[in-house]
């Protein structure tokens, strides 16, 4: 990647957030050609991509945005919630993914969940190997999980995880059994109780509140 070019993950972070202005503007000026590296085919995803979000407004695009990832449990953002659903285990699993944040030199917001996809994208794009990498690798089956649910949809945002995956292995084979798993079965429906399912530095505001997320700089 040269001097010049913007690192994919970063690109895909900005736009599988909730869209505002800002990102409609970002993703106006943005050329395909000055991110990478990027094989052909991903790259001609993103290109795909971009044609489709410039041409509806930031009403058409937050309320597609919505009915894509806030209305089908598959398609959630948060990557741990697939696998452990609302579980004690998914506090330790949120607990880890902040540590490994820490461990890298990157100061995390409180401002949301530590799994949410576009905060691990941004952390994979500015964070030294192999740190970024191995942390998307261990949530493979949820990245791959919301993938299959888009593109089985034809929804665009299908095409922006093919830039997740140019930059990762291929799926083991029980990688695949587990996906197929987690599509039949879906997250496991245990309820905590009256305990929260995580950790107050990792749970939202007092409020209620969950403001948009971002990694921060590197200490």
């Amino acid at each position: 990647m040269t001097a010049e070019q913007i690192h994919p993950l970063r690109v895909v972070s900005v736009l599988t957030q909730y869209p505002d202005q800002a990102a409609v503007d970002a993703a106006g000026r943005l050329d395909p050609a000055e991110v990478g590296p990027l094989k052909p085919k991903p790259r001609k995803s993103l290109g795909r991509f971009l044609d489709w979000y410039r041409g509806h407004s930031v009403a058409e695009l937050q309320g597609e945005y919505v009915d894509t990832f806030d209305f089908d449990r598959q398609r959630s953002l948060h990557m741990t919630y697939h696998i452990h659903g609302d579980s004690r285990q998914r506090g330790l699993a949120l607990l880890q993914i902040k540590s490994a944040y820490r461990e890298a030199g990157f100061e995390v917001s409180d401002s949301e969940l530590p799994d949410f996809l576009p905060v691990m994208l941004e952390f994979a794009a500015l964070a030294e190997p192999p740190h970024g990498r191995d942390l998307l690798e261990r949530h493979r089956p949820s990245i791959e999980l919301i993938r299959e649910s888009l593109r089985a949809g034809e929804n665009p945002w299908a095409g922006l995880f093919d830039l997740i995956r140019d930059g990762l292995p291929s799926l083991s084979s029980r990688q695949v059994a587990r996906i197929r798993r987690l599509a039949e079965d879906g997250p496991p429906s245990e309820e905590v109780g009256l305990e929260p399912f995580a950790p107050p530095e990792v749970m939202p505001t007092e409020d209620g509140q969950v403001p948009l997320p971002m990694v921060g700089g590197q200490q």
